[in-house]
């Protein structure tokens, strides 16, 4: 694989400055910032990125504030205990997007962010603190104890809050197989492994977040 290096001089030549790559790179949030998001926020904001799934983000977006609504603005304490009679009813809501699938995640979802507050005193503390050198580890965590948080739902819903993590979208994936890292879409466990461990090694060698390099990484695809 090429190093840090080679991925800098390559972005720096695309956009003809440092500054102007630095303007294009998203930037994490800190600990602390990460810590004091409520559990109600990052309950929305997973159920945003389970409704924009497949969907066109505008539309999903504009009808968020009937979303906050008709969900008790994402309580999980109360979102938990939505039955099946409450989301049979919301089906015929038609101010929302009426997939009982998603809708059913909500629930499930809320009731994660409950547990996983039992033991480490907040659901921000739990995110805040997961090493991101061992991210894809957040990912499985996500994908097994969530609700339809598999695939690159965890990695995007982790981006949207702010935890750095890198995202194995269609270019990272084509500059990742053009350095012959891995061959197809990292969805197994090894393949994983083996990219994390190469953008722990980029990290080391620019101390740079997995947010920005994997950014970078997708400019270094031809379109």
């Amino acid at each position: 694989m090429q190093d840090y290096k080679w991925l800098n001089e390559y972005c720096l030549n695309r956009f003809g400055s440092a500054a102007a790559l630095e303007a294009h790179l998203p930037t994490p949030a800190t600990s602390k910032k990460l810590k004091a998001i409520s559990a109600d926020r990052y309950l929305s904001t997973m159920a945003l990125r389970v409704f924009r799934a497949g969907l066109k983000h505008s539309l999903v977006d504009a009808k968020w504030p009937a979303f906050e609504e008709v969900f008790f603005h994402f309580d999980p304490e109360k979102v938990v205990l939505m039955g099946a009679d409450h989301l049979e009813r919301l089906m015929q809501d038609t101010r929302i997007i009426r997939h009982l699938g998603k809708l059913k995640s909500v629930p499930r979802n809320a009731q994660m962010i409950l547990d996983i507050e039992q033991t480490h005193g907040s659901f921000g503390n739990f995110i805040a603190d997961w090493p991101v050198n061992d991210i894809v580890g957040l990912w499985r965590y996500l994908a097994k104890h969530g609700n339809q948080m598999g695939g690159l739902s965890a990695p995007r819903f982790l981006r949207m809050v702010g935890k750095d993590t890198f995202i194995p979208t269609w270019d990272v994936v084509a500059a990742l197989n053009a350095q012959n890292i891995v061959d197809k879409v990292p969805t197994s466990q090894r393949d994983q492994a083996i990219v994390q461990d190469a953008f722990n090694q980029w990290h080391e060698q620019s101390g740079r977040p997995l947010c920005q390099l994997s950014t970078m990484l997708a400019y270094t695809v031809n379109h």
